[in-house]
């Protein structure tokens, strides 16, 4: 979708995504912006390529409503089901439960003045209509700015038909798009010519400017006369626009050298944006060497097929989705599609072994943040490997193997989605099945949700030791141990927790997953009075993490060791370690690390006097808890506390203040919510994903990661199956 970029809700929202240099159009800018200030559902229609998309931009950037303008591009998305996903990702939504997306958009964004702009939803049609429908009719103060090629049909959706550029503004954009390859052109007839022939389509004005560094205007509309005649039988002034589209395009793609054009048709293969790396890897190879790939790629973008942007992930590229069809429809025609798809996948697939594998390291951030960027690119192989045949064992250990981004980055209900659908399939690879199953039932205990947690567990616990696979065996008795810490079964928690422990030492396994399992070791023995346990074990983990440079697992062993504290009293070391694990938490939006540290942050506040700031912290921890699941798991030990510093406070300022202070609270938003927390204790809140220092690479020392990884490891990653 958007790549790595989730801003939080701001005034400005998260629109400059992509703000080109705008030709022309003044009139057409001025009669949308009134639309929008008319209408609640505006709809931006025309032929592909016509400029649709930075015009409603363009429009979408001059509102200024309350809660910013949020962009969704979905002409990567496939799936009708993923929609409601687009949405929630693009409006940087958590949530943690078994609600749909749906329900999580209706309560999040309700009493916001919000801009919604749906880009490039042609093909979702049905899906986005009945969406838009349902959010404008409970959200009163959303406003829809729809972008595509045919209308929604939705009640109440008010039509905005773009046509080409004038003759003007063409030979403006044409000349333009020359001025950027350090070529002058000046006004005259050949090149107003040109624009004519081309309908004033900016696309196509766009590709045939790209040409000029080896043409003159004059030798282009040779050119395009030629073309034009062949296809047309001279009847040129009946031409359709999208026939014209496409003939400049097919055009273009006739001068392209046969590298060109190959790798054209190769590039199709990826959703959204791609790296050089992936591209490197996936396009080459049957005519076209790896080395090749960036000198003919430089080409492609130097004739506008291809698109550069600068991400927080590094560089990246992209073809306008008129342009990656086109060059579909090649790679389809020479029968290649089905083996560059099993490329893409091949290298999808390697990218998150490799994440799974650097989650464990010092480059944690810049995994989240690559993972972000390329979640169009592996949902695409996720939905390869399951819809074909004999395949379902890759698309079991692919969705487990992201474990990490889903429930340590906020995904847990795609990440489900996933995995259920990855297992109700029959694999006769038993790994592979095993690790999908242990990670569903981390997943549903995340969410709250106990019994198709033990469900899957139990299933991989009995199927990982009729297979004698020691992994899976100890990874379905650490998450059912887990199980039982949130449920308050702490006798029987501490029995598998420590016996997981054992089993992940015998067979030499270390990662976050096992750190994670002492730190839920600690709870029990903090739970159960043991505070010195709880400090040894806890400190072992900090020790470890800051040696690896792990900082997900680190920030609950912070939580534990502050819970520590505070039981001790020393209230000013509690506030330093819960103001740690809170901005690490946040930082890779796990919600659950935030609502627990924020929970904790109001006990020590009230400890330290200030109870009026506790019910406002407690206020907002109650408006996050719903997009978590169960408020502190419905465990009457994870509950104590909260029950403590609500007492406390109450006592301090009356029944009616402390109401008022809590439902101040309400009012924060997630964003607002930890900004104040970190602010009160001078602590500067972070972004959210750090952005890397420089793109990451999938090179390890010693290993060419050209070669996609086909299969886990044993040893130092999350592995199990």
């Amino acid at each position: 979708m958007r790549g790595p970029q989730r801003p939080g809700p701001s005034a400005d929202g998260n629109l400059p995504l992509e703000l080109t240099v705008f030709v022309g159009r003044s009139a057409e800018l001025g009669e949308l912006s009134r639309a929008l200030g008319s209408g609640r559902l505006v709809t931006v229609t025309g032929a592909g390529g016509v400029g649709k998309s930075r015009l409603a931009a363009r429009a979408a950037a001059g509102v200024a409503p309350r809660d910013g303008v949020w962009r969704v591009e979905l002409a990567p998305v496939r799936d009708p089901e993923f929609v409601e996903y687009a949405v929630a990702e693009a409006l940087g939504l958590t949530d943690h439960t078994t609600r749909l997306p749906r329900e999580t958009l209706l309560e999040q964004l309700a009493g916001r003045r919000v801009l919604l702009l749906l880009d490039g939803f042609e093909h979702l049609v049905d899906a986005c209509a009945e969406l838009v429908a349902e959010l404008l009719r409970r959200l009163p103060d959303l406003a829809v700015l729809a972008v595509g090629r045919r209308p929604l049909g939705v009640a109440g959706e008010l039509l905005f038909p773009v046509g080409p550029l004038g003759e003007d503004e063409a030979v403006e954009l044409f000349a333009e798009r020359a001025g950027r390859q350090g070529l002058q052109v000046r006004d005259c007839a050949e090149v107003r010519e040109v624009c004519r022939r081309l309908d004033g389509i900016p696309l196509a004005v766009e590709l045939a400017a790209g040409r000029l560094r080896a043409l003159s205007p004059g030798q282009l509309l040779e050119r395009l006369d030629d073309r034009f005649r062949l296809l047309t039988g001279g009847g040129q002034d009946a031409l359709p626009r999208h026939r014209t589209l496409r003939t400049a395009i097919g055009w273009s793609h006739e001068l392209c050298t046969p590298a060109e054009r190959l790798l054209w048709a190769r590039l199709s293969v990826f959703a959204g944006t791609f790296d050089l790396e992936a591209a490197e890897y996936v396009c080459s190879g049957d005519g076209l060497a790896a080395e090749e790939v960036l000198d003919v790629l430089a080409e492609l973008l130097a004739q506008s097929v291809v698109c550069r942007a600068e991400t927080p992930s590094g560089v990246r590229y992209r073809m306008l989705d008129t342009v990656r069809a086109y060059g579909a429809d090649w790679l389809a025609a020479t029968g290649d599609a089905g083996r560059l798809r099993r490329r893409h996948r091949d290298w999808f697939m390697g990218l998150a072994t490799w994440c799974e594998l650097e989650w464990f390291s010092p480059r944690q951030g810049e995994v989240a943040a690559r993972v972000e960027s390329e979640l169009p690119n592996l949902r695409a192989a996720l939905d390869h490997c399951l819809t074909e045949p004999d395949e379902a064992h890759l698309g079991q250990y692919l969705a487990g193997s992201l474990w990490f981004h889903w429930a340590g980055c906020g995904r847990l209900s795609e990440g489900r989605r996933w995995l259920e659908r990855s297992l109700e399939l029959d694999s006769e690879y038993p790994q592979s099945r095993l690790k999908a199953l242990w990670v569903l039932g981390y997943v549903a205990i995340l969410q709250g949700d106990a019994v198709p947690a033990l469900s899957a567990l139990q299933e991989c616990r009995a199927k990982a030791e009729l297979a004698a696979d020691p992994t899976a065996v100890a990874y379905a008795e650490h998450r059912t141990g887990c199980l039982a810490l949130v449920t308050d079964d702490m006798a029987r928690a501490e029995t598998l927790l420590r016996s997981a422990l054992h089993r992940y030492q015998e067979i030499g396994e270390l990662n976050s997953n096992v750190l994670m399992a002492q730190v839920e070791l600690a709870m029990t023995r903090a739970f159960r009075g043991d505070l010195a346990d709880a400090v040894r074990l806890c400190e072992d983990v900090r020790r470890v993490c800051e040696d690896h440079g792990e900082r997900w697992a680190r920030s609950y062993a912070l939580y534990v060791l502050a819970y520590a504290a505070w039981q001790d009293g020393d209230h000013a070391v509690a506030r330093e370690l819960l103001t740690d694990c809170l901005g690490n938490a946040h930082g890779f939006r796990d919600l659950l690390g935030s609502v627990l540290s924020i929970e904790l942050l109001a006990l020590v506040t009230v400890a330290q006097d200030d109870p009026a700031e506790a019910a406002v912290l407690q206020g907002a921890a109650g408006r996050m808890w719903p997009s978590v699941g169960l408020p502190l798991f419905g465990s009457a030990h994870y509950n104590a506390p909260h029950e403590l510093c609500a007492a406390t406070a109450r006592r301090a300022l009356g029944e009616e203040r402390y109401a008022e202070c809590v439902r101040q609270g309400a009012r924060l938003d997630r964003e607002a919510a930890v900004a104040r927390a970190l602010k009160y204790f001078g602590v500067r809140p972070p972004e959210v994903l750090p952005a890397p220092r420089g793109p990451v690479r999938q090179r390890r020392e010693g290993t060419d990661m050209r070669k996609p990884a086909a299969s886990p490891t044993r040893k130092g990653g999350e592995t199990a199956g």
